[in-house]
């Protein structure tokens, strides 16, 4: 199961590289989920598209649903921006989504500045609850 989501990850992180570079930046959040989702249903991807997912409070009692940009293969959130750089409140976002959705994988991508910004993230289970665990970013300079 690690290893598929490796993939899928690195996958997630050659066709965004390959949409950054076509359309650059400058576009509506929107037109980078539409192609990224597009581009990976062309691979053969199961993908949803301001997927509902549903909220649950600790008892398991359903206190509603938030919307993924996108929801890959049933098991990853992708949270996409098209801004300058992402803003802390843009990583408690997909925190939030992680946590409440109860997905442990989670892919923040920036298509809003000059270098493609892609951080992954997991939310693993310890003793006091969750620990959100930060990848080292993976950043992409179309010029070089």
């Amino acid at each position: 199961m690690e290893e598929r989501i490796k993939e899928l990850c690195d996958l997630i992180r050659e066709t965004s590289f390959d949409i950054h570079c076509y359309l650059r930046s400058g576009h509506l959040e929107k037109i980078y989920e539409n192609a990224l989702a597009h581009r990976l249903r062309k691979l053969g991807l199961k993908v949803g598209q301001q997927h509902p997912l549903n909220v649950h409070d600790e008892d398991g009692t359903l206190l509603g649903a938030f919307y993924a940009d996108l929801f890959v293969e049933d098991r990853l959130i992708v949270e996409l921006k098209a801004c300058k750089a992402p803003a802390d409140e843009h990583v408690g976002q997909l925190f939030g989504y992680l946590r409440a959705s109860r997905i442990e994988h989670g892919l923040l991508i920036n298509f809003g500045a000059q270098k493609l910004q892609i951080q992954k993230y997991i939310l693993t289970p310890d003793k006091q609850g969750n620990v959100f665990v930060p990848f080292e970013p993976f950043v992409v300079d179309r010029n070089g």
